[in-house]
């Protein structure tokens, strides 16, 4: 059974994290790596490759369903079916927009449901690919959520080292005290 990213980020990680400390290391994010939580290693300019190639491959995705498109009426296989394919791609592309667009900034509730739309989603691709030109435009897709799941998991690590602090035989008083036996 695989564990959520957000409940694997929390335990603490052993050996050094970022600032050389222990605690919870961040997500890293496809094309960003963990620059997206200081916005250092050339984060501004790979948001604008991404946002430059996510919308130059739309577009050329665009004109290969044009493409396609002639070709259907090359085909004269009637305006129903070239409707079809129209409308097809269409709403295929808003859902995957939508989709990709809600992944930005939630994990999803039903994964088993996600997977079940993965067809509808690749049938739409430019939608998505559309979403990531706009979501990268004000930040590295998915960053907001990873840093606001980041930043609760340092916190929770920040109170459980804090109330792990001082002298735990100080803590444990007379009657918890162990007795030496040799």
């Amino acid at each position: 059974m695989s564990e959520h990213p957000a409940q694997r980020q929390q335990a603490p990680v052993p050996g050094e994290g970022r600032e050389g400390r222990r605690g919870p290391e961040p997500e890293a994010i496809r094309f960003f790596g963990t620059t997206w939580v200081g916005h250092d290693g050339g984060y501004a300019a790979r948001r604008v490759a991404v946002a430059i190639g996510s919308l130059t491959t739309a577009f050329a995705a665009c004109l290969l369903f044009r493409l396609a498109y002639e070709g259907l009426e090359i085909a004269a296989v009637g305006s129903f079916v070239g409707a079809l394919v129209v409308v097809v791609f269409a709403v295929c592309g808003a859902v995957a927009f939508r989709r990709t667009w809600e992944g930005f900034g939630r994990r999803p509730a039903d994964p088993a449901r996600e997977e079940s739309l993965r067809g509808l989603k690749t049938i739409g691709f430019i939608g998505s690919l559309i979403a990531y030109f706009l979501r990268s435009l004000s930040e590295a897709p998915g960053e907001g959520l990873r840093r606001r799941e980041y930043e609760a998991a340092v916190v929770q690590y920040e109170r459980r080292r804090a109330a792990r602090t001082g002298n735990p035989a100080a803590r444990r008083g007379p009657e918890g005290a162990k007795s030496e036996r040799g």
